[in-house]
């Protein structure tokens, strides 16, 4: 008698096993399926803009603070670390133009080698930000040549070399007028160069804003100049 009982209770844990496995088999193959689900949302999610120029500034005065926040958001979103150095090193434009939300950057200068020629810069640009229309001059060093490759979002770049592009999107009212007509929309990977020395050009985000690698020659303040004149770092 005590020998069946072992053996019925022997068989009763064995079916309970193979149901947990195939339970414990259909969780795994859910959390899987869930996982493939966030996945493809993660993928179809894009950043979009959350400040405007009311968080950028208080009583008519630019609060970097509050710029630095944006930024942070749209690095964790695109998994981009704030490290150390870009703690210690990077910097806010607002250039005196007080409309951060439409005309502004974020940057670091990863290197900027006077002696060696060679620059490299990552750019950030915040849903619809625009750097200013700018040209790199000759000073005591070669006017500066650069090239840029967007890594996450996408961006207008446009140059004053060329036909216009029609479609173009609207230059904001306070940067005013820009020389630069012609632009073609910058997507993740691809690699876009500086059509000629001493002309002038800008990036433009998209709505998902952008972060721009660019590598130059060195990179001498005293040869930028701004279309518009009150424009200033």
């Amino acid at each position: 008698m005590k020998s069946y009982l072992k053996v019925i209770a022997l068989g009763m844990l064995v079916i309970s096993l193979v149901a947990c496995s195939k339970t414990a088999s259909k969780d795994k193959a859910c959390c899987e399926k869930e996982n493939e689900n966030c996945c493809k949302n993660k993928k179809e999610m894009k950043y979009s803009k959350k400040y405007t120029n009311a968080d950028f500034y208080k009583d008519g005065k630019f609060n970097a603070d509050v710029a630095l926040q944006a930024y942070k958001e749209m690095f964790e979103f695109y998994g981009i670390p704030y490290t150390p150095l870009m703690e210690k090193d990077m910097w806010i434009a607002e250039f005196g133009l007080g409309d951060f939300e439409h005309v502004g950057m974020g940057g670091i200068f990863w290197v900027n080698d006077a002696e060696h020629g060679y620059f490299a810069h990552a750019i950030y640009l915040l849903p619809g930000q625009m750097i200013p229309e700018h040209a790199h001059v000759k000073t005591t060093y070669p006017a500066k040549f650069e090239s840029w490759m967007v890594t996450k979002g996408w961006a207008y770049n446009f140059s004053e070399i060329g036909e216009p592009t029609p479609g173009a999107p609207e230059i904001p009212e306070m940067h005013g007028p820009v020389k630069s007509k012609t632009f073609i929309i910058q997507n993740v990977g691809e690699v876009v160069h500086l059509k000629k020395i001493e002309s002038f050009h800008f990036l433009m985000a998209g709505p998902e804003g952008a972060i721009v690698d660019e590598w130059a020659s060195y990179h001498d303040g005293a040869g930028l100049r701004f279309t518009n004149q009150k424009a200033k770092l």
